[in-house]
């Protein structure tokens, strides 16, 4: 479920607003956007994944709010994780080209 927008790192690109899928966050006007439905979050990632500057984290439980705070994020290196492991962004590995999913393509007979 979507947890946190940093106030620090959002640009007010309201990506995360165009993508939501169950319409879960507000735009604001010469402000960020807000999590206005959190409980309609279907814990897709697409808002983290669009999100071009790192500034989301949905968090992996799907049922409830975790209640995380953005520093607690950012000590464990969390925001834009998802992004991050599934190589969406400037300098990152695209998860098809590791050698894990390589080694499962060959495992699955493709």
């Amino acid at each position: 479920m979507i947890e946190v927008i940093s106030e620090s790192k959002c640009i007010a690109c309201n990506q995360c607003v165009s993508v939501c899928p169950t319409n879960v966050f507000d735009r604001v006007a010469d402000g960020i956007p807000v999590i206005a439905r959190q409980s309609d979050c279907q814990t897709c990632f697409m808002c983290e994944l669009y999100c071009p500057v790192d500034a989301l984290y949905v968090a992996p439980e799907s049922e409830s709010v975790i209640g995380v705070t953005e520093s607690e994020l950012s000590e464990q290196g969390l925001m834009g994780g998802y992004r991050e492991k599934v190589g969406w962004g400037k300098g990152r590995k695209p998860v098809a080209s590791h050698e894990y999913m390589y080694q499962l393509s060959k495992r699955s007979g493709f």
